[in-house]
């Protein structure tokens, strides 16, 4: 792996991903930062389970990312950067756009910055976003058993690839764009080792889902609670969904291949063997839990894709990745975390409580 002796730094390292990370990483022997402001609900329990889980691998530093010197300080001895400190919701920069975009554009210039006047090639991996490629409303789709898909045979067949024209709708995916460019443009402009990680639905363990974000967690954790999924469309919008584990994966393998793959960006998600429709999804956790469902439907959301399924191909074959979990298995782990972490049977206020 490139970089020198010091720990490895996630940025949003008690969020979902980042703490899969942090702790993938502090198993693999490496010493970890996590850099996280807490502003999520619930990722205290995240940043608990990993300091006791690795006593001796794992630091905190309580801090913003739009707070330059604290940036600046944390960096300093970085080996390696993950960034995944965000504002991650859709609705939240549409209420807020000025904080959105301090948040993910200036708080990743800010990182970019205090790596570039270091001078010591520190490699940066930074967690994107599919919103980068809009709203996709050109490609032509048809309802195929419950599902939007593509008419156009290669889309359906492959999901969309790195080809596809940026485009950015809401003001989150204009701030997640922004910064995804200014990651690989630095890599361009300053030979920083970054490499960009277009995400689709990532899901797994210490995912506190919401309405907002994290949706594959938000219909469980409802659905195990015994209260009403709110739908926001017509319930047929595909999405690849990828567990964690293998998310994380190819985070590490960035890192160990930082200078094939430097000024690159890749899309990462579970591809077609694990699209699935909001309804084929809901009617999985139905099997599961072994009751109904009970769903209300809202109007779209701005940005909403009714279709997106990533071609991954470009990533497993540079990052050497293996197929991922299947999304039946997977869905089921994670459902099986959630009754673990509320200790089921409980009462559906007490597993709300426990998960929130």
């Amino acid at each position: 792996m490139s970089g020198g002796s010091g720990p490895v730094l996630v940025t949003g390292g008690a969020g979902f991903i980042g703490a899969n990370l942090a702790d993938r990483l502090a198993a693999d022997g490496h010493d970890v930062v996590v850099f996280d402001a807490l502003a999520r609900p619930g990722v205290e329990r995240n940043l608990a389970w990993l300091e006791a889980r690795h006593p001796r691998r794992v630091s905190t530093v309580i801090g913003d990312i739009r707070d330059e010197k604290a940036v600046g300080k944390v960096v300093r001895d970085a080996t390696a950067v993950f960034h995944l400190a965000a504002q991650v919701a859709v609705t939240t920069s549409l209420v807020d756009p000025v904080g959105d975009f301090e948040v993910n554009v200036r708080g990743t210039v800010n990182l970019l910055e205090a790596l570039r006047r270091q001078g010591r090639r520190t490699p940066l991996v930074f967690a994107s976003t599919n919103k980068v490629y809009g709203d996709l409303a050109d490609v032509p789709l048809e309802i195929v058993d419950d599902c939007h898909l593509p008419r156009d045979p290669s889309i359906r067949l492959n999901g969309v690839d790195e080809r596809r024209p940026l485009d950015f709708h809401t003001p989150y995916g204009c701030s997640k764009g922004a910064a995804d460019q200014y990651v690989l443009d630095y890599a361009r402009s300053f030979d920083l080792p970054t490499c960009v990680l277009r995400m689709s639905c990532i899901y797994g363990p210490r995912q506190m889902g919401t309405e907002d974000q994290g949706w594959v967690a938000h219909f469980l954790i409802r659905a195990l609670a015994g209260q009403p999924i709110t739908i926001y469309g017509d319930g047929r919008q595909v999405r690849d969904i990828l567990y964690v584990a293998d998310a994380v994966e190819a985070y590490v393998s960035a890192w160990r291949r930082i200078e094939t793959v430097k000024g690159r960006a890749f899309n990462l998600g579970g591809g077609r063997a694990n699209a699935v429709s909001l309804r084929l999804l809901l009617g999985h956790i139905e099997q599961l839990i072994g009751r109904g469902v009970a769903l209300r439907f809202e109007d779209w959301r701005p940005g909403d894709q009714r279709y997106y399924v990533s071609d991954a191909g470009a990533a497993r074959r540079a990052l050497h990745l293996d197929e991922p979990v299947a999304w039946r298995d997977g869905v089921a782990r994670l459902a099986a975390w959630l009754r673990e972490e509320a200790a089921a049977p409980l009462p559906a206020a007490a597993l709300a409580e426990a998960v929130s």
